[in-house]
């Protein structure tokens, strides 16, 4: 995104920055409003895992039909990835500040279109404008902010915008749990997104184009003006100086790969730095998403009922801490990654990970193996024909229990006095949820009632806990390191779209595999794609920690292998694997 990448800050920068933003408040204006964009990203993520649940009971046909939550939830990432593209065409062409408001107006736009939708489909409408905005974003708002800040608390600045991020999805739990009880829910939980769009729309009007972008762009004394807001009198100068001098050589590099996509690619691909360099960029990007991380920020509700918490508040409240516990590990990360280094934090987060996801696995079977009994007598004493017809033409119906009757697309109203007794397995109807909740029963339809539940909940916590601070944050700070500083922005461009792409295949298919595999078998094959990326992780993804850039492009010319593999005679010579 800047020259050399996004730096990472160290406690040393933030009293910088601290110090900085104090004595000139314009750098913080900066970039506190485009930081809002993260703000937008990590809403419009979040959001939907608690709309989803109002949104099944507001549209039948969303309840009956699982790809339907799954398009649903994931057209928002497919948006995404257009988005980034798009975003990026609008960067280089028109400019950051143009490229913040048109993600500004998608993102109204969107939420007016959620908010207000008579149908599903106008719902899937929303999400892809959602969409297109949270991908411009994702790469806007950080770029904006590097390019306006001042150079030695750029990485601390750049930062905020990852908190702000982790701090929507945050939001967007509380928001889910302050409507739960409002007339249209999910409509004003999806719809709140438009007021910091247009927040961010007004303030950045108000707001410079990057000074950067102005000097490529031959408008010096715009950018001049801009800079002299920034720095102090006597560093504007060799601020230019410098800005200059990056620039020029960014030409230099357009003039010998081209200056255009495909010259570009071809020009990666075939620079062996930049290949190896590939390999652990989008190992750590592909490891990301395949470890599941996603299916808990999109679904973590959900996941919570398949525990056996059948009330949408209860699982939205416990899904707020899943939340929490992401965000503080975001800011873990920023205070470990540069002393014990990202190879072993990443090994380190997938171990946990690894760990968790078995257990979860483990605790979910062991959840459907004691789930209540079905009682004939309980299930037949309701309406007429409010008996599950599966159950009434089972060849054994004495064998079934909660979890059988939910696989048969039926409902369990647990018994009126103790839930984990044999209760009744019913047609699933809003009528026969009616009747339940009438009789002071609680109506199953995710999950069965199950003392195993809370287990699932605490483990949820330490996998987030696992993952925040290490496969969290670290895969996005090893591709700003891991590339040549020409092929910077194509290398993490590819890696980008890796983990979008990623992101959009779980995200589309996690409820079918609950369908098909159950949660315990579901979560079971994330640790097995988990031990396939701690093993791709080892073997191809360097330590970076401490090195200049030009050294990492050394060591990845000569070829990189993990510690235990090298000869004696290069063992000594580096080690940092």
């Amino acid at each position: 995104m800047v020259e050399g990448g996004i730096p990472k800050p160290d406690k040393t920068e933030f009293s910088e920055c601290w110090r900085t933003t104090w004595k000139t408040p314009y750098i913080m204006r900066l970039s506190l409003s485009a930081g809002i964009g993260g703000l937008l990203f990590g809403y419009d993520t979040g959001v939907i895992s608690g709309a989803l649940l109002y949104i099944r009971e507001d549209f039948p046909q969303v309840e009956k039909k699982t790809w339907l939550q799954e398009v649903i939830v994931s057209m928002a990432v497919a948006g995404a990835i257009f988005g980034a593209a798009f975003g990026g065409w609008i960067n280089d062409r028109f400019g950051r500040k143009p490229s913040i408001l048109v993600a500004d107006i998608l993102f109204f736009v969107g939420a007016i279109v959620m908010a207000l939708a008579p149908a599903p489909w106008m719902i899937i409408i929303g999400r892809i404008f959602v969409g297109l905005g949270v991908g411009m974003a994702s790469m806007t708002a950080p770029l904006y902010i590097s390019e306006a800040s001042p150079a030695r608390i750029r990485g601390a600045l750049v930062s905020t915008n990852g908190l702000l991020i982790t701090g929507g999805q945050f939001l967007s739990y509380l928001i889910n749990l302050a409507f739960t009880h409002a007339p249209g829910t999910w409509r004003w939980m999806l719809g709140v997104a438009g007021l910091p769009a247009v927040v961010q729309f007004f303030f950045m009007l108000s707001l410079p184009e990057s000074p950067r972008w102005l000097y490529r762009r031959n408008k010096v004394d715009e950018a001049r003006s801009i800079l002299e807001k920034i720095y102090p009198a006597n560093e504007v100068e060799p601020e230019l100086i410098a800005l200059r001098n990056s620039i020029e050589a960014e030409k230099a590099d357009e003039q010998a790969i081209g200056d255009n996509f495909i010259a570009k690619m071809k020009g990666a691909l075939s620079n062996v730095v930049v290949r190896r360099g590939l390999y652990a960029g989008v190992t750590v990007q592909v490891a990301q998403q395949f470890s599941g991380i996603n299916t808990v920020m999109y679904y973590s509700p959900t996941i919570v009922q398949f525990a056996g918490f059948a009330s949408n508040k209860t699982a939205l409240a416990l899904s707020l801490v899943t939340s929490g516990l992401n965000a503080v590990g975001s800011i873990v990360s920023m205070a470990f990654v540069d002393r014990y280094g990202r190879r072993r934090m990443m090994i380190v987060s997938m171990f946990g990970i690894i760990s968790c996801l078995v257990i979860l696995s483990i605790v979910f079977f062991q959840a459907a193996s004691h789930a209540p009994k079905i009682s004939e007598l309980e299930s037949t004493h309701f309406a007429t024909n409010a008996t599950c017809p599966s159950f009434l033409s089972a060849s054994n119906p004495t064998s079934w229990n909660c979890m059988s009757c939910l696989k048969a697309d039926c409902a369990f109203c647990a018994n009126g006095a103790d839930e984990y007794s044999p209760g009744a397995c019913l047609a699933k109807t809003s009528d026969l949820e009616t009747l339940c909740h009438g009789q002071h029963r609680t109506w199953f339809k995710d999950g069965c009632p199950s003392k195993f539940g809370f287990l699932a909940v605490v483990f949820l916590g330490l996998y987030i806990i696992s993952y925040s601070p290490g496969m969290g944050t670290v895969p996005w700070i090893v591709n700003s390191e891991i590339y040549p500083l020409k092929y910077r922005g194509i290398g993490g461009g590819i890696a980008a779209v890796f983990n979008w792409v990623c992101n959009l295949i779980v995200s589309l298919t996690f409820l079918t595999l609950t369908k098909a595999l159950g949660s315990s078998g579901t979560f079971l094959l994330f640790a097995g794609y988990c031990v396939i990326g701690l093993v791709f992780i080892y073997w191809f993804v360097p330590e970076t920690k401490g090195l200049q850039f030009e050294e990492v492009e050394k060591m990845l010319k000569s070829g990189y292998k993990p510690l235990a593999f090298k000869t004696k005679s290069t063992r000594g010579e580096n080690q940092s694997a």
